[in-house]
């Protein structure tokens, strides 16, 4: 934001000196000052889309952690009814699972932009305690089709995850994202901008403005990777003590 500033305020210091002794700003033609109006509301239309699709996409990776956690902490509570031996191992099985996502594989998602190898083994296996298991009475086999759709939820969560990790912005959209900036602050320009510490300002200010929300978008652009970032909450407050 700084260096959006400095550069406005510098290229309007050696235009001014540029420009000849008898040009006159107040004679800027009306065309341009139209055309910068509407160069300015379609691009601050591009630039809502934009952030509200990155947000969009931060939210719904949040809720595929939520989802995940929930249905690995339903699973955890509903084999109560299976023996002890079985109802331990799926519970520890779990708990390991959820301590290598939020030691480990968080900070693989955020460095590399993918899960881990191990977490995916790791969750295989609570699928396999849960399917491998044959219920010994009705009780148990009620309960039993329900941990597989909480198995399956899990899954699901994890596979929308994984998929979420990267960047959701194309090249494409941040060249024309870039672009849109130059262009629109370039406009300050061909209206002939004078140096009195009014215009100054507003121009610093409004460059700095374009520089923020172009920083806001590429915060959210990676939702577990950057400044603003999915949380691993839902799993810490599930399951405690799993982070120590």
């Amino acid at each position: 934001m700084l260096a959006a500033c400095a550069v406005v305020v510098i290229i309007t210091f050696v235009r001014h000196r540029a420009a000849p002794e008898d040009e006159d700003p107040s004679e800027t033609p009306d065309v341009i000052e139209y055309m910068t109006m509407w160069i300015g509301v379609v691009y601050a239309i591009v630039l809502g889309l934009a952030i509200a699709g990155v947000w969009e996409g931060r939210s719904a990776a949040q809720d595929h952690v939520q989802a995940e956690a929930a249905a690995l902490h339903e699973i955890s509570e509903r084999v109560r009814v299976y023996p002890a031996e079985e109802r331990d191992r799926i519970r520890d099985d779990i708990r390991t699972y959820v301590s290598h996502v939020v030691t480990t594989e968080w900070d693989t998602m955020a460095d590399e932009g993918e899960v881990t190898e191990r977490g995916a083994r790791l969750f295989e296996r609570i699928r396999q305690d849960v399917t491998d298991y044959e219920p010994a009475t009705d009780f148990e086999a009620q309960a039993y089709q329900p941990l597989m759709d909480q198995v399956t939820a899990a899954s699901q969560a994890r596979i929308a995850r994984a998929e979420s990790t990267g960047e959701t912005m194309p090249g494409v959209v941040w060249f024309g994202l870039i672009a849109g900036a130059v262009v629109t602050i370039g406009m300050i320009f061909a209206l002939q901008i004078r140096r009195t510490t009014r215009e100054l300002v507003l121009a610093g200010l409004f460059s700095a403005l374009i520089a923020f929300l172009l920083f806001l978008i590429w915060d959210f652009d990676s939702p577990y990777g950057r400044g603003v970032t999915a949380s691993a909450d839902p799993f810490l407050n599930l399951f405690p003590g799993v982070g120590d």
